[in-house]
């Protein structure tokens, strides 16, 4: 499959690279993830899939079991 462009989201609470570690660790672990990038200087996670539909729900929820809250930017 090829992958599918990057779908980003803001991420509240990050401060650090811990931070960014544990959203990586997270949401690389869900079915599909081929790429994951994250700013706790600009907020933003940014992901790509190897075309593996993903919800959105399953996301929040990845960043939310790291300890922090994002949306769909």
């Amino acid at each position: 499959m090829d992958s599918e462009p990057a779908v980003d989201y803001l991420v509240t609470g990050m401060t650090c690279g811990h931070c960014e570690r544990a959203v990586t660790e997270e949401v690389s672990r869900l079915p599909g993830v081929t790429a994951v990038e994250v700013s706790a200087s600009s907020g933003r996670l940014s992901l790509t899939t190897d075309g593996t539909p993903l919800d959105d729900a399953d996301i929040l929820a990845a960043v939310d079991e790291a300890g922090y809250s994002a949306t769909r930017a």
